[in-house]
Formats: structure tokens, sequence, C-alpha cells
């Protein structure tokens, strides 16, 4: 496994959180540095399949890197898929399509959140995965 320098950071900011309700906190802080999708997109064809709240990515290829924008009606998750486009945007599809994305084990994210929170950080993960995988494909053509 590689380090990641944005992964590290986010690693170090949430370690300085003691309990999980900080880090929540934490988290409803960052919904503000979210790249926000266009009210265009926030559609059924955007829509996350999974997440207990409504959430709605979008990417976007420019000049050979994914860019990501979202919104969600919930405001921790709107804090958590923030952190994902901060991790994952500016990348090109193919660095994307095959992140690893340790920061959310070794920051203990996935563990405590609540099952339906954790479903939807998967189906999130998975969704961008699979928006830059289909970048991929359509360079190679």
């Amino acid at each position: 496994m590689t380090k990641d320098n944005i992964q590290e950071a986010i690693i170090e900011e949430l370690a300085m959180f003691d309990d999980w309700l900080d880090k929540y906190d934490y988290l409803i802080s960052l919904a503000d540095t979210l790249p926000t999708i266009d009210a265009t997109k926030r559609t059924d064809r955007y829509l996350i399949e999974g997440c207990q709240s409504r959430v709605w990515v979008a990417s976007e290829l420019r000049d050979g890197k994914v860019f990501y924008t979202a919104d969600s009606d919930a405001i921790i998750t709107k804090g958590i898929i923030a952190l994902l486009i901060r991790v994952m945007n500016g990348r090109t599809p193919e660095e994307a399509a095959h992140i690893d994305l340790y920061f959310v084990d070794a920051t203990g994210l996935g563990e405590n959140l609540s099952p339906t929170r954790s479903n939807g950080l998967r189906a999130m993960i998975q969704q961008m995965k699979l928006d830059a995988l289909i970048f991929t494909q359509r360079q190679t053509k």
C-alpha cells in the first residue's frame, strides 16, 4: 500500500478528536466544503442506491482527470462524501477507479457509522469508482 498525502492528512485530522461525537461534529463541519452538484443533476440518474439518506453524485472528465460533485439531504453524509471527493478529485480515471481508500479503515469511519450509513458509504465509493472506470474505458476507445 502506498501512502497518499491527502488520505494521510485526513487520518491526522480525525486523530485529533478523542471520541466519535467530536469526529461527527468534524464531519458535519466538512459539509460546507462539499463541491455541490448542479441542481439539474439532483435527479434519480445521479442518486446513489443503497444509502439511507438521499445522496447524489455526478462526475466529469476534465483534462484527463475525474472531478466529482455531490449533495445529500443528511449533513453527516455531506461530510463523508466531502472526504471521498477530497481524496478522489483530480485523479486520472485509472487512479480513481482503483484507489485504495485506506483512510476509511485507518480512521475507523466505516466501523463507527450506523449499519445503514456504512452501507451508504460503500455504495458511494462503488459508484464513484464505477464512474471513473467508465471514463477509463472511454479513453481507451
